[in-house]
């Protein structure tokens, strides 16, 4: 899916791109990242669809995934550590 036709999805769906990334936990600057590849993955273009029929039926969509209680990711790997590194003394050196 071409990122001009999710964006249309997001109209269909009645969300603005800020509001659907806040939604299903993901970065806006990751999905903005697709503007530039010009596809959306597959599992946001799922996504997309199924919030604009959802919408056209009615049905509100939000606070059914609102339910799920999604959590963001965290970075993780190296230079994202959480741990105090530990003092390094002379002999290390």
């Amino acid at each position: 899916m071409t990122f001009i036709e999710f964006k249309k999805l997001l109209l269909d769906a009645e969300i603005t791109l800020p509001k659907f990334s806040k939604l299903i936990k993901v970065s806006e600057k990751n999905l903005q990242s697709y503007k530039k590849k010009g596809e959306v993955p597959n599992p946001i273009a799922v996504i997309a669809v199924c919030f604009a029929a959802l919408q056209r039926e009615g049905c509100d969509y939000r606070e059914m995934v609102n339910g799920l209680e999604l959590k963001a990711k965290t970075k993780k790997g190296a230079g994202f550590s959480t741990k105090p590194k530990p003092e390094r003394s002379a002999e290390d050196v």
